[in-house]
């Protein structure tokens, strides 16, 4: 798969996400299989660009390509600006947010609420197109299927984007009015492949090597993204490469690999954050690895009662070394997104037809 002159290793991408999505973290998710990561989106607004958040989440030092950056505004121009700065940076593809649901992202107009207003939405592509193609990068766009149930118009705007030069499109199979609550759909996803020529990617409750499959499936996508199965199981990729190029599902990692895996990527946060903040904000990453594992809520509480990172980074070792001790693998991954139900939709109006076993949701 291609975006521009880019040939990506994969069609396994990691979405972009707020506070998640940091340079560590998509290193890691690379190394994990990954073929593709997009940034947590950067702000328009020139008067955050000197800001310390804004330069961490413009840091790419020793990141491998392609180097994508989400950017997120609501003016045309200031938009091709933020395009044109990350580029500066290292940016060497541009990703346009329109999927974002958070509420202070929306209030501002900025993020999916861009849906509702669709000459604004085309005038954004435009500019940062315009702004791209001189300097050869790529342009993508992330959406959602829609504002509002009663208001799906991605089909519409993404043969807008096409026309105006986008090069790949990712859908969330969800409205901006569902945030992050019920089930993705993918019959929109598949409506908007049947209507571009360009590349799209499914995006939505995706946490399994067999959701993966029968989204592909169903959906036609030349990609799949995945997000939120990705938080504290960052193998998932190579975990869903295996079952898509075999049909077996990988044996859970080993405990020392993950011990290790998991210390080199604290050390990683901690140099790009600094102590205070690094330590506070290692927090969710240790939480979401333990979930599920033996004594795993008791340690993330005692975590939660660290601050300095010599000691999270002691107590992490002796719980893996205790852990380690008990299994040789970690535990084979747990439900967290609610599993109920086939695939919502219906694909060119013939229902999904995979099965359920096919689609449980497991992260």
């Amino acid at each position: 798969m291609h975006i521009g002159s880019f040939s990506l290793a994969n069609n396994l991408f990691a979405a972009p996400m707020a506070g998640v999505t940091d340079r560590p973290f998509r290193q890691l998710c690379k190394q994990l299989g990954a073929g593709y990561a997009v940034s947590e989106m950067v702000t328009s607004r020139r008067d955050l660009w000197d800001s310390l958040k804004t330069s961490r989440r413009a840091n790419h030092d020793g990141e491998p390509g392609p180097i994508a950056v989400q950017i997120a505004g609501t003016h045309p121009q200031d938009m091709a600006a933020a395009a044109r700065y990350n580029i500066e940076r290292g940016a060497q593809i541009i990703d346009i947010n329109l999927g974002c649901p958070a509420k202070k992202v929306c209030n501002a107009w900025a993020g999916s609420a861009l849906m509702q207003n669709e000459p604004l939405a085309i005038a954004i592509a435009q500019a940062v197109v315009a702004a791209c193609a001189p300097l050869n990068v790529p342009v993508t766009l992330k959406m959602r299927t829609g504002w509002s149930a009663q208001n799906k118009n991605a089909v519409a705007l993404a043969c807008a984007f096409e026309q105006a030069g986008v090069q790949m499109l990712s859908v969330h199979g969800r409205t901006r009015e569902q945030g992050y609550s019920g089930m993705a759909e993918y019959a929109t996803v598949a409506q908007v492949k049947a209507a571009v020529k360009i590349p799209v990617v499914a995006n939505g409750d995706i946490d399994s090597p067999e959701k993966a499959r029968a989204v592909l499936a169903a959906t036609g996508a030349d990609a799949v993204m995945i997000g939120r199965a990705a938080q504290g199981r960052p193998w998932i990729f190579r975990e869903v490469a295996h079952y898509l190029a075999t049909g077996s599902h990988l044996a859970p990692p080993l405990v020392a690999e993950v011990t290790r895996l998991l210390l080199a990527h604290l050390d990683d946060h901690y140099q790009l954050y600094g102590e205070y903040t690094g330590v506070r904000s290692a927090r969710k990453h240790i939480g979401w690895y333990v979930q599920g594992w033996p004594g795993g809520d008791g340690f993330r509480r005692h975590m939660n009662t660290l601050t300095n990172s010599a000691a999270q980074m002691q107590s992490l070792g002796a719980y893996l070394a205790d852990l380690s001790q008990r299994m040789e693998r970690i535990p084979a991954a747990q439900h967290r997104l609610a599993a109920q139900g086939n695939l919502s939709g219906s694909i060119d109006g013939q229902a999904a037809t995979q099965p359920l076993s096919d689609l449980v949701m497991s992260v």
